[in-house]
């Protein structure tokens, strides 16, 4: 069986990928191992994490917000929140990235389309509400439900989920500048416009939900989930519907990086989701999870230049429907961490062999769990609770429910460092998690800052 790692390449192939993996070790230390090859780096332990939270109903003000938490262990409020900015209104709060200066964060909306954009530089430990896109829907030619806000030269990549005509899977690409203006539409390929595409199998269903990039491969790859109609619908009266569950994505597709154009269409059944990408120079994959059929899936280059995509574990128990939501693979492109919504547990895999994913650990981290994030180091993993305001689960039966916590990872198990309850607080369902750090800009962390920031109202 070819490996994508194992034959050599071109001498130049060779000297770039080193002078890459030279470049990454010697400008990071602890970083989300999920971010953008583009995006300049944290060196050393990050001093806070940003949390886009879906607001909730009798929760505090309600509205979706960035709530900002001190986790560097010197701050005088460790496992505090120590900034929280609302946003008017509920939005669907849901995913959020950093421009690859990491001076601004963008976090989006699924239901109403509004992109927020906030300065995280100015002051880290404050962030503040920089600008709102409005427009996203016209401009864009009709893409509706913005999810990944993902880092470019220079510029942002946002995938869509839906689209204005009927609310379906049908969606496109979304490119920006860094500053908010936007540049083009790149749509999904469909059957009836493949836009040069290949199809390997049955499916050319134009859906959209993540994007990663292997830049020295001049390689995107995007996945696909659902349209507006079942991602804004009850969860249980989804799964009841047997034509609802009939409107889930079932591909992966390569892309042409530079020219933005589809080259390959890959058949990944059941919702494959989040995309992580190898970082080792001559690991010339990613991996998925597929939400309704509970698989890691390995999109990969073989030894003649061709990409592949291939189920390589399962996840679980998939008649349980343990439902994989999100995934962070380690720095050293050893580790996959895995975790599953419906049952709350995080499981761990060797993927030291990337065609043979071994599990090696799990735990239970809630009553459910959504998002996963790692330090470059591997030694703290963040998990947050909430995939969708329609979806989560409202009634505990004894695990917590919405939190954001930290561990510490020593190799062989999670130790608790702090948790905090989201609805406790106030604060409402907290989702994506994105990384700030004083140093990244040039700051010193100023003499009991942390003690310093009143959390908004």
């Amino acid at each position: 069986m070819n490996r994508p790692y194992a034959s050599a390449r071109s001498g130049i192939r060779l000297i770039w990928g080193l002078a890459a993996l030279l470049m990454l070790f010697a400008t990071a230390r602890a970083d989300e191992t999920c971010m953008s090859p583009y995006m300049a780096k944290i060196v050393g332990q990050e001093d806070f994490v940003y949390i886009w939270t879906l607001g909730m109903e009798g929760v505090g003000d309600g509205q979706d917000k960035l709530v900002t938490v001190a986790v560097n262990p010197t701050s005088p409020k460790f496992g505090q929140v120590v900034s929280s900015v609302s946003v008017g209104g509920r939005n669907e709060a849901h995913h959020s990235g950093l421009t690859d200066d990491r001076r601004f964060l963008w976090a989006s909306g699924l239901d109403t389309s509004r992109i927020f954009i906030f300065d995280v530089h100015t002051d880290p430990a404050a962030p503040k509400l920089h600008k709102v896109i409005d427009d996203f829907v016209e401009r864009s030619g009709g893409v509706v439900g913005p999810h990944t806000n993902y880092a470019l030269a220079g510029r942002m990549m946002l995938t869509g989920l839906s689209n204005n005509t009927d609310h379906g899977g049908r969606t496109a690409l979304v490119e920006y500048t860094n500053s908010g203006d936007y540049i083009a539409t790149h749509w999904m390929p469909t059957d009836d416009a493949l836009d040069g595409a290949v199809k390997s199998g049955q499916f050319a269903d134009g859906y959209g939900y993540d994007v990663r990039v292997l830049p020295r491969r001049n390689v995107m790859i995007t996945s696909s989930f659902t349209g507006w109609n079942n991602y804004m619908m009850n969860m249980g009266a989804m799964m009841a519907d047997p034509e609802a569950m009939k409107r889930f994505g079932n591909t992966v597709v390569v892309w042409d990086l530079h020219t933005r154009q589809p080259k390959k269409i890959f058949d990944v059944p059941g919702a494959p989701l989040e995309i992580r990408c190898a970082w080792g120079a001559h690991n010339d994959y990613c991996f998925t999870s597929t939400a309704l059929t509970s698989k890691i899936w390995l999109i990969y280059e073989d030894d003649a230049g061709e990409w592949q995509a291939q189920a390589v574990a399962d996840i679980g128990d998939a008649s349980k429907i343990p439902l994989p939501v999100d995934i962070s693979i380690s720095a050293e492109d050893d580790l996959l961490w895995v975790d599953t919504w419906n049952d709350g547990m995080v499981r761990l895999f060797d993927i030291s062999d990337p065609f043979k994913p071994v599990q090696v650990f799990e735990q239970q981290i809630g009553e459910q769990v959504n998002m996963v994030s790692q330090s470059w180091d591997g030694e703290r993993v963040y998990f947050t609770s909430s995939l969708l305001a329609n979806w989560d689960k409202q009634e505990s039966t004894g695990a917590d429910l919405q939190y954001f916590k930290l561990y510490h990872w020593d190799g062989e198990s999670l130790t608790p460092e702090f948790s905090i309850d989201f609805v406790a607080a106030g604060l409402g369902a907290p989702h994506q998690m994105r990384f700030g750090s004083y140093a990244l800009y040039g700051l010193k962390s100023p003499a009991n800052a942390a003690s310093k920031v009143a959390t908004a109202d």
